[in-house]
């Protein structure tokens, strides 16, 4: 993970509530104010959490954010998100690096036990906040992908003040958490094949792409029948029988070219 800049300047993004945060948390002891808890859990993009503290570090330069998951969510395995046995602490509290208020960095601290899962063995437990290994809360890394398609890489490194490889990293868990989630291959109907060179000395990447919409579906280094027979064996356990078009290369300028049964 990247260090943050925190000699950055401005001012405490906190002030545009009205309040500092010490005050705030101090009114929130006194008085139960779900409202004040609710816009910091706004603020960080937090999720079925319990809000225990907020601080101020390096004068003011840092917020931390002592939280932890609502009953419900405690003792998951992170992988099958069934409940599980504790085990124990774990390596104790730990900090994941949460959207900046501002030009102020924010942190989520909590605590990090472990579990017994029976399918997964003895593992960290699942918390809503982050993905699992991640050092970074869920919504900071969307904001890192969403930005990462729609500009440069340094531009993010810079934007977000992560090292250029976290950022690479980031992309990978998000990727992998949405191909997870949906079939790839729902609703195609015709799929080109082509080779796009990404780097020098012959580094080549195959990319499958939906002609109907011209969305990507798939990309993987190579550019060989293996590589092609690897999306076809990933995508789908049984014979691709629903895509009753395919078209390589020569296709790839619009549905026009050539193509043949799948």
């Amino acid at each position: 993970m990247g260090a943050p800049d925190l000699g950055a300047g401005g001012a405490h993004a906190a002030a545009l509530l009205g309040f500092r945060a010490s005050q705030g948390l101090e009114s929130c002891q006194r008085r139960g104010d779900v409202r004040r808890l609710r816009v910091w859990k706004t603020l960080l993009g937090l999720h079925r959490v319990v809000i225990e503290a907020v601080a101020l570090e390096r004068d003011g330069a840092v917020v931390v954010m002592s939280v932890r998951p609502r009953a419900r969510e405690r003792d998951r395995c992170p992988y099958c998100r069934r409940r599980c046995p504790g085990y124990d602490q774990g390596e104790g509290r730990r900090r994941w690096r949460a959207l900046d208020l501002g030009t102020t960095v924010c942190f989520v601290e909590a605590w990090a036990p472990r579990v017994r899962c029976k399918r997964h063995g003895v593992i960290v437990a699942a918390v809503p906040w982050a993905r699992h290994d991640a050092g970074f809360t869920r919504s900071f890394e969307d904001q890192v992908a969403w930005l990462a398609v729609h500009t440069s890489k340094t531009a993010v490194s810079e934007l977000m003040r992560i090292a250029w490889r976290t950022v690479g990293w980031i992309c990978q868990r998000v990727a992998a958490e949405s191909q997870a989630q949906r079939d790839l291959l729902a609703g195609l109907e015709r799929i080109g094949f082509d080779e796009i060179a990404i780097r020098k000395g012959q580094r080549y990447l195959t990319v499958v792409v939906d002609h109907d919409t011209g969305k990507l579906v798939w990309a993987h280094p190579g550019r060989d029948r293996k590589t092609t027979e690897k999306f076809v064996s990933v995508q789908s356990p049984g014979p691709a029988t629903g895509i009753p078009r395919l078209c390589s290369e020569p296709c790839r300028h619009g549905p026009r070219g050539g193509g043949g049964d799948l």
